[in-house]
């Protein structure tokens, strides 16, 4: 076991952020950590690396109680957070070797685990640039490089992506992807779904400081009483016709805008083909049909809602 949260209460006051919440992370995992905003996943993270004192309960990394003096399970820590924190006086190489020097004092052995670490984020072609210098995606690919250059065992990345082009969000993914292969442990959070269900080996939902789902994508999508969503596109449709459509087995939501066309299906069978046979019954014409099962966005959408956070 890599960490341990038992029974955990944060407060603010009267506002309770971290409510009575227990985990585990196993090793081996890409643990992905999700939330909406005020949810309580930074403050949780900060309890979990003793950068807060909370209220009640405890935490346990690597099977040692974690406090704020845990030098010895700190150095075997790597914490990426959304904010970049390198210093724009030195290099890209510089940066790293200060960041690796914290927890590598040998001179020898710091050098080459910079280099590794260059290597691995792609950056040799970069090693003597200042920061400012950078662009976001390389940026946020030396914040990366200056958090697991120690070769931590436990790895922490806290919106990595933020505000990165596609390519450069890819590199970042398939970086995380590689570290967790080299044995390290992951605990990922992130707003972009996608990118938790691409990598992310089992996923917590979070809100108001309290657990509400976890498990696998498969078992957590398994919760949600979506079956299937149908998108028709170019299809001229009636109110009479539409309301046939809402009384189609299974159907839970119809929505039709600009000659398009979204069934939202409970779990059933033959529900494409149910309005399929429909449409041709009614002479309708239409283009492109797609169907599309459940993502971790709907099931997110699902436990904490749809309405708008701060």
């Amino acid at each position: 076991m890599v960490i341990k949260v038992e029974n955990l209460v944060k407060r603010y006051g009267d506002l309770i952020a971290v409510d009575h919440l227990s985990l585990e992370v196993q090793q081996g995992e890409i643990f992905g950590l999700l939330g909406p905003n005020g949810s309580g996943k930074t403050t949780l993270i900060n309890c979990i690396l003793a950068l807060l004192k909370y209220d009640k309960g405890n935490i346990s990394i690597f099977g040692k109680p974690m406090r704020p003096d845990a030098y010895d399970i700190k150095r075997d820590i790597g914490v990426i957070m959304q904010n970049v924190a390198v210093f724009n006086e030195l290099t890209v190489y510089e940066n790293i070797d200060y960041f690796c020097g914290l927890y590598v004092k040998d001179k020898a052995e710091r050098k080459r685990l910079v280099e590794e670490a260059i290597e691995f984020v792609g950056l040799n072609d970069f090693r003597s640039f200042y920061p400012k210098k950078l662009s976001g995606g390389l940026l946020r690919r030396l914040n990366i490089a200056c958090g697991i250059a120690h070769k931590p065992k436990l790895i922490i990345l806290d919106e990595p992506t933020v505000a990165v082009d596609p390519q450069s969000r890819n590199n970042i993914l398939e970086g995380i992807v590689r570290l967790n292969k080299q044995g390290a442990t992951i605990v990922y959070t992130s707003h972009y779904m996608e990118e938790v269900e691409q990598i992310c080996t089992r996923i917590m939902i979070i809100d108001k400081g309290r657990i509400i789902a976890t498990g696998t994508k498969e078992e957590l999508k398994s919760m949600i009483n979506i079956g299937e969503i149908v998108s028709v596109g170019s299809v001229e449709l009636n109110q009479t016709q539409l309301e046939t459509i809402r009384r189609l087995p299974n159907a839970s939501q119809v929505e039709y805008e600009n000659h398009n066309l979204t069934v939202t299906f409970a779990k059933g069978r033959s529900n494409l083909l149910n309005l399929m046979d429909l449409l041709r019954k009614e002479n309708v014409d239409y283009g492109s049909v797609y169907s599309q099962l459940p993502t971790l966005n709907d099931v997110f959408l699902e436990f904490t809602g749809k309405q708008l956070r701060d």
